[in-house]
């Protein structure tokens, strides 16, 4: 006979305990334990082997073998496809994850309505919005003639059976998972056995059917899709929409993917008619730089497998508080604090009562460790007031004893320069020996240590000095 049994579950990593406390033991989180009734069938008495079944023997397949390759078939997005590994794969789940109002839903519905204009079988499922919402966005983005169909509903029976219930449907999208419901549970809406039970239910549904499969995610203020933890395990493919309130710019970031490439990013530019491609991001994010300023470097890096030169600014000013401020967007501030101390220990430049901003231009979100040496420059160029070479890009690793260390895929990086008219690059000694053929007009600097690199900016900072008093 079943029987009712009363859980607690945190709302924020799915963590099951048997009583309830204030803090959740497994994420630290505060106030995040909710009771949870489910139903769990009673243990009936007996020998152990009565109750259980015996399983099937299941075919081993040995690892050498060919296995066609999944068939893909695009969105009429090119950036969007970049990201999920080039092109949609039948059967595939997909979560989308970002802040609230940074254009999740638009690019969905564009991504939907391009597909129902190919010809595709396509369905937008919203959970948050009416249909007449959905609407106005339709026609406010020019995607009112698209054959999507529209719906407005949060019950997770009659969504699947709508679902079900459409010949040669190709892709469908969940907007958003956070707010579909299951009347088998007892739990409200939004909880961690809901989205679970939700998101199952939804792909089981997509790989039995062969149909791609958007889940749009709420985030939490860490930056986390919002919900159990397992929830990034379920699905094919991760996918971050990053970007700041007051940019334009939006990044589009693959963090899990089973068909394609991670860390792979497509950059759009949020318009009046919506979200529209950056083909060469790399010329939007340095179109307003100015080459005369101290403090600006520009970094020629990788995300995922394009290169983008993207424009790092530092500033460097007496701070008027004992503890001087260290301010970081874009970046990694305890990199940024390992740079800090690199170049006190190793390059004897004092940031001591000095506050340090750093910025990466345009809202980009940098991981790579190559973009200390164009952090580096980009700090002392701040600290003497002197501007750096023009044309130039930086790139290199630092490590605590303040060498520059080797980085991949440099040759992939300088031909982005020189394609957008840099003449110079800096980089690591390693990397400028051992390039084959380098683009004929980029001149290679080659540092073998960050105290290189700072002796010959302050001695150019010195030599404008006496240059300015003789004049």
């Amino acid at each position: 006979m079943a029987r009712q049994s009363r859980e607690f579950t945190c709302q924020s990593c799915g963590a099951v305990s048997a009583k309830w406390a204030g803090r959740c033991d497994s994420c630290g989180g505060w106030n995040t334990i909710v009771e949870e009734v489910g139903s769990t069938s009673g243990i009936a008495a007996g020998p152990l082997k009565s109750r259980v079944s015996k399983g099937r023997v299941i075919d081993l397949q040995p690892l050498s073998g060919k296995d066609d390759e999944p068939e893909r078939f695009f969105s009429g997005i090119d950036e969007f496809d970049r990201v999920a590994g080039g092109g949609l794969v039948p059967g595939s789940a997909i979560m989308v994850g970002g802040d609230p109002g940074i254009g999740k839903s638009t690019l969905m519905l564009q991504v939907v309505a391009k597909l129902a204009k190919a010809g595709h079988v396509t369905t937008y499922i919203s959970g948050e919005e009416a249909i007449a919402q959905v609407r106005l966005r339709a026609e406010r983005l020019g995607l009112a003639d698209a054959t999507t169909g529209l719906a407005a509903e949060t019950n997770l029976s009659d969504i699947i059976a709508t679902l079900e219930a459409q010949p040669g449907l190709a892709a469908v999208v969940i907007d958003s998972i956070q707010t579909i419901w299951s009347s088998d549970l007892e739990a409200a809406p939004g909880t961690v056995s809901q989205v679970r039970s939700g998101a199952q239910a939804l792909i089981r549904f997509a790989k039995a059917k062969g149909v791609v499969l958007f889940l749009i995610g709420h985030v939490t203020k860490e930056g986390q899709i919002a919900g159990p933890r397992v929830l990034e395990h379920m699905v094919d493919t991760v996918l971050y929409f990053e970007g700041e309130r007051g940019h334009i710019f939006r990044i589009l970031r693959a963090v899990k993917n089973r068909f394609g490439p991670t860390d792979e990013i497509g950059v759009f530019e949020m318009t009046g008619a919506g979200l529209s491609e950056v083909s060469n991001p790399s010329e939007l994010f340095l179109s307003d730089r100015d080459e005369t300023s101290p403090g600006s470097a520009v970094y020629a890096g990788i995300e995922g497998t394009r290169p983008l030169l993207v424009e790092i600014q530092a500033l460097a000013v007496a701070s008027p508080l004992g503890t001087p401020r260290r301010a970081v967007i874009g970046w990694d501030s305890s990199r940024l604090a390992m740079i800090l101390a690199v170049l006190e220990a190793h390059c004897q430049l004092s940031f001591a009562g000095i506050d340090v901003y750093l910025n990466v231009a345009g809202g980009l979100k940098l991981n790579e460790p190559a973009a200390d040496l164009a952090v580096a420059a980009a700090l002392i160029s701040s600290l003497t007031a002197t501007p750096l070479p023009p044309r130039n890009v930086y790139f290199g690793e630092i490590s605590l004893a303040g060498a520059v260390r080797s980085i991949p895929r440099a040759e992939t990086r300088l031909k982005e320069a020189a394609k957008l008219g840099f003449k110079a690059a800096t980089l690591p000694m390693a990397n400028a020996e051992t390039i084959g053929k380098p683009p004929k007009s980029i001149t290679l600097n080659g540092v073998s240590g960050l105290a290189h690199l700072a002796s010959k900016l302050v001695s150019s900072s010195k030599q404008q000095q006496n240059q300015h008093e003789k004049n």
